[in-house]
């Protein structure tokens, strides 16, 4: 029986020690990833170093970058850890790269039509075409429409030739 009890205890730790391992190897993941996970769910991103933080922004994914602030968001992050983590610092600006800058600039001034694929594209101007947007309806539904247009012009006409009749 004790020899039971201690084959059973040994394999309990081992198991142990193999699941502890298992779930320690992702806690020493890839920093920047890390970073990016905290920024992704709110969490605070104090306490990397600078290293991680550059990690972190090349290792950005295009989606988490377009879609959130988290590129800002680690930016302010690394620059208060530059100034010694004050709260002033985390709070500060960032300031624009001279490409944003002048950018930004363009971009205030009277906007021109640019071209996009052979075609000139204004901004503020909407080209609608009627072709273009009843192509892109469904057959059957372009059928219930005709069909319903029909409908319309044989009550119409019934109405315009009832009251032509009585006219007379």
């Amino acid at each position: 029986m004790t020899r039971i009890a201690t084959h059973r205890l040994s394999v309990g730790l081992l198991t142990a020690l193999a699941l502890t391992l298992g779930v320690a190897a992702p806690a020493g993941a890839d920093v920047g990833a890390t970073i990016i996970n905290r920024c992704t769910h709110a969490q605070s991103l104090a306490g990397f170093t600078q290293q991680d933080y550059s990690k972190a922004l090349q290792e950005l994914p295009t989606e988490v970058e377009e879609y959130s602030d988290c590129a800002n968001l680690i930016r302010r992050a690394q620059l208060a850890a530059a100034a010694g983590g004050g709260s002033a610092a985390a709070q500060a600006a960032i300031p624009l790269t001279p490409a944003e800058r002048s950018t930004l600039t363009r971009a205030l001034r009277q906007p021109t039509p640019v071209q996009v694929g052979g075609q000139i594209v204004s901004p503020g101007v909407v080209n609608a075409n009627v072709a273009s947007a009843l192509s892109t309806l469904p057959d059957p539904l372009l059928a219930l429409l005709a069909f319903l247009l029909a409908c319309a012009l044989v009550v119409a006409g019934g109405a315009i030739r009832n009251r032509v009749r009585s006219h007379r």
